[in-house]
């Protein structure tokens, strides 16, 4: 599990909730015509933005960003690394050993175009066009959560202006003025509260997850023309290594020194 998604949402709903008990009760903020109104009328709009089949995979979606299903660069260049200095040792072709025992399908994919004799230009082409088929995809479930989090305060304001309309027909009695302005406020309250607490952070986590798994996709795609073109492990680790921020380049040379990494 992502633990950071699972904290933030859980703790932003409980530091809000400390904050109305302190100065008065959370049944006060509870409106369940107001519920209806933000998220109903989010999820509404969501279907005009986006297909049938689109919005019910968003459902897939949302589990990637309560799962942790980030790969480990480190992981995948030691893999790579060791797949090269077998290439050069034992040809091509002993990698295709290799293939059965890979998890990652990108990494089994780019395996077998070089194991089978494919033109480089063409490798590269594939698993490019790989990437960006798969970064479509994410951009769909991205824009589903970022179009609930746009319309989410909208109609947070329309259901408080509802409540503000009902509320001027009863002006006849001055007493329902003050709880029914309450009560129009709690919308723009829902839809503030769900916009920037649950669909903006998932859409912004399920952005940076969707640009991991890119940034891993590229490093597997030099690696995979490194060891076809027979380079020396050595530069097969840091044309792969560049990819990586300082500390993780820093944490590779330690495993590197450490005989970790076969050369």
């Amino acid at each position: 599990m992502d633990r950071s998604t699972i904290i933030g949402i859980i703790s932003g709903f409980l530091i809000i909730a400390i904050a109305i008990m302190i100065e008065g009760s959370l049944l006060v903020f509870w409106s369940l015509a107001s519920l209806l109104i933000v998220l109903g009328g989010a999820t509404c709009s969501t279907f005009v933005n986006f297909s049938l089949e689109q919005v019910l995979e968003s459902r897939k979606v949302l589990k990637i960003a309560f799962q942790d299903v980030s790969q480990e660069p480190l992981g995948i260049i030691g893999k790579m690394v060791d797949m090269a200095g077998k290439a050069r040792r034992e040809g091509l072709l002993a990698l295709e050993n290799e293939i059965e025992d890979t998890e990652d399908e990108f990494l089994k994919k780019g395996i077998q175009l070089i194991v089978d004799g494919t033109d480089p230009d063409l490798v590269r082409n594939i698993l490019e066009t790989d990437i960006i088929m798969t970064e479509e995809r994410h951009k769909i479930g991205i824009g589903i959560f970022s179009s609930m989090g746009a319309t989410a305060p909208a109609y947070g304001m329309l259901g408080t202006l509802i409540g503000l309309i009902l509320m001027l027909t009863d002006l006849n009695n001055p007493d329902a003025l003050g709880p029914g302005m309450a009560l129009a406020l709690i919308t723009t309250f829902y839809g503030s509260l769900f916009a920037n607490l649950i669909f903006n952070p998932i859409a912004g986590k399920l952005k940076l997850k969707s640009d991991e798994e890119s940034m891993i996709k590229e490093i597997i795609i030099e690696g995979v023309l490194s060891i076809q073109a027979g380079e020396n492990p050595r530069i097969v680790a840091e044309k792969m290594k560049s990819f990586l921020h300082p500390e993780q380049k820093q944490l590779l040379e330690e495993r590197r020194k450490r005989g970790y990494l076969n050369e």
